[in-house]
């Protein structure tokens, strides 16, 4: 079939296949760009294929004025930089040997043989510079029937990289309908032992991306049901509240946020949050960010009333304040419909506090000297001032000094 894939020509990628597909060799646009644009949607990232070994592929991108990286020259790959967009060009290859990530394999000039090492059928799908699709192993009827597939045996490319059943329900989430394949569900549950010989790193990028996918909340149910979900996050999976999460953060007008949904998904108490945060090595900023949703979240509740909400604004910020609540509300029983929790957890948005206003030189003015003294007279300070409502008039502020220094 033929492909309407105005992008194809348009440069850079147009000068790159220009220079690929010529003189012998041959330069297809492989993967997901392919698959996304038969779905009707944004390509994103493009990857090449070519006949051209990493060399060659070097010499002409470097003849035509282009810079050419050597990502993965030992696999074949070169990173093709022009006008500052960079482009993944692989050579096709054979697999001579699978063993996990670390696979050896050769250069090739079969397209179908490159096809058939790949994943699942929608992913191996090329497409040449003239807008031909180019389909060897079924992923034009499996992507009609948005049937997330593996590409012959599931347990033999489970095999070659456990990774893969982390991406097939991954994918499933994002491009799949309906129940997962049975093959593919049957391969991930017999060999879900492999997961633990995957890095933390790898199987984090997988989850994150899974959090966030339309269809996310089946995606993790099924995991859940064969047993997959609870050994990926080393302990309960509270898949109500991510559910809860991902309708209520729709009601507020939020964009689906990756660590709020990890802390409905996992986090309950403080330790949830320290588990997670070295099982997949989730960044310092995602760490703490769990810990301040999981401190106390059962006591933010719309009943607690405006000016507790705005004292805790303050004291934890908009941004964790907004977490914990969506967290909370997530776990309370209340519809996404709910005015009085959307009310708490939009507040940030319509009311922020002024920066406490008293400095160190107000007090000094008043004759007490630098020192703890002086640091724990400004505590007091400012904790009359965030109780007292945030005033910031000269009176009540003179009235805040003389109280914290005991006058």
């Amino acid at each position: 079939m033929k492909l309407d894939a105005a992008w194809l020509s348009e440069p850079p990628l147009g000068d790159l296949l220009a220079i690929l597909d010529r003189d012998g060799e041959q330069a297809r646009v492989v993967g997901g760009a392919v698959r996304n644009t038969l779905l009707g949607l944004p390509h994103g990232d493009i990857d090449v294929a070519t006949t051209a070994p990493p060399q060659e592929v070097t010499r002409r991108a470097e003849a035509a004025g282009f810079k050419a990286v050597p990502t993965g020259f030992d696999h074949g790959t070169v990173t093709v930089v022009i006008e500052g967009r960079p482009f993944e060009v692989t050579t096709l290859r054979e697999d001579v040997e699978t063993f996990g990530r670390h696979a050896t394999v050769k250069f090739g000039r079969d397209w179908e043989r490159d096809a058939e090492r790949r994943d699942f059928t929608m992913n191996a799908l090329s497409l040449s510079a003239d807008g031909t699709v180019h389909d060897y192993v079924g992923g034009l009827p499996d992507l009609r029937a948005r049937h997330v597939r593996f590409i012959g045996d599931a347990g033999t490319r489970i095999r070659e990289d456990y990774l893969r059943i982390l991406r097939f329900f991954r994918f499933h989430a994002y491009y799949g309908e309906g129940h997962p394949d049975a093959d593919g569900l049957h391969a991930a549950i017999v060999m879900r032992g492999g997961l633990e010989q995957l890095s933390r790193e790898r199987v984090r990028m997988e989850l994150m991306k899974l959090m966030v996918a339309p269809h996310a909340v089946p995606a993790l149910a099924v995991m859940a049901e064969a047993g997959l979900l609870g050994p990926v996050l080393g302990g309960v999976p509270y898949l109500a509240s991510f559910s809860n999460m991902v309708k209520v953060e729709a009601a507020c007008g939020l964009e689906a946020d990756v660590t709020r949904r990890l802390g409905a998904l996992g986090v309950w108490i403080a330790e949830d949050a320290e588990r997670l945060w070295q099982r997949l090595r989730l960044s310092n900023a995602e760490h703490e960010r769990l810990s301040a949703m999981s401190a106390r979240w059962w006591r933010a509740h719309p009943e607690i009333g405006a000016d507790a909400a705005r004292r805790l604004i303050y004291r934890i910020g908009p941004e964790h304040f907004i977490a914990r609540a969506l967290l909370a509300w997530s776990r309370s029983g209340a519809t996404a419909h709910d005015d009085a929790w959307r009310a708490l957890a939009t507040l940030p948005g319509r009311w922020s506090a002024s920066a406490f206003p008293l400095k160190a030189a107000d007090f000094i003015a008043r004759g007490v000297e630098k020192g703890p003294v002086l640091g724990a007279a400004l505590s007091r300070a400012e904790e009359t001032w965030i109780v007292e409502g945030f005033p910031m008039e000269p009176k009540a502020l003179s009235e805040i000094i003389n109280d914290a220094l005991g006058g």
